[in-house]
């Protein structure tokens, strides 16, 4: 990838993960940004940086970790990239290399201490368990998007909560989401495991 493409490749991520239209798989990793303004950008140093320094998969996954692993990923910037980048990405790889273990994990606690149909309880104003407990950590966003392909959540919170702190949540699930090749029946198996045991 050259320092260019690098560049388009991070606009890419930026405008999926902040643009409800935009699709990074449709527009194949790409914007359209033109060199001219690449060449004037101040923080050019870092995309030439980067593209001698990692592969084109190491470059893809260093941006998208970095867009799910900040707070806002509709808000993040350059800036805060270059600055933390290697943190985010580092915690990002941590928990997608242990993937089916965190999901144990974190469900088998999750349904031990909430009743199942609670966790997705979903009325207008208050936000459900579920929310709760990833926005404090105990739910990771890899589980939120697995649960999500199980039992279709999302949509039916979409419908309820009005707020702009679960349409951040929202859009980040949905966006995130053909990112990870989640096989549906093996998490179902483990879903079902755990809360037979419970």
């Amino acid at each position: 990838m050259t320092p260019y493409e690098c560049y388009q490749n991070y606009l890419a991520f930026k405008n999926h993960f902040s643009k409800e239209k935009f699709d990074y798989f449709k527009c194949h990793g790409k914007s359209r940004a033109s060199l001219d303004a690449f060449h004037k950008r101040k923080d050019r140093y870092f995309f030439e940086k980067m593209s001698r320094q990692k592969s084109d998969d190491e470059i893809k996954n260093f941006f998208l970790a970095n867009f799910v692993e900040c707070d806002n990923s509709q808000k993040i910037w350059i800036r805060e990239i270059i600055n933390c980048g290697d943190q985010y990405h580092d915690k990002w790889s941590k928990r997608t290399q242990s993937l089916n273990y965190n999901f144990k994990q974190e469900v088998s606690t999750l349904f031990s201490e909430f009743e199942f149909k609670k966790v997705f309880e979903c009325k207008l104003g208050n936000h459900p368990i579920l929310l709760k407990q990833h926005m404090i950590n105990n739910v990771s966003i890899e589980t939120m998007v697995i649960l999500d392909s199980i039992f279709n959540y999302v949509s039916k919170f979409d419908s309820n909560l009005l707020d702009p702190v679960w349409e951040t949540y929202s859009m980040r699930i949905k966006k995130y989401k053909p990112f990870i090749n989640i096989d549906v029946r093996s998490y179902k198996q483990i879903l079902k495991e755990i809360l037979t045991n419970d």
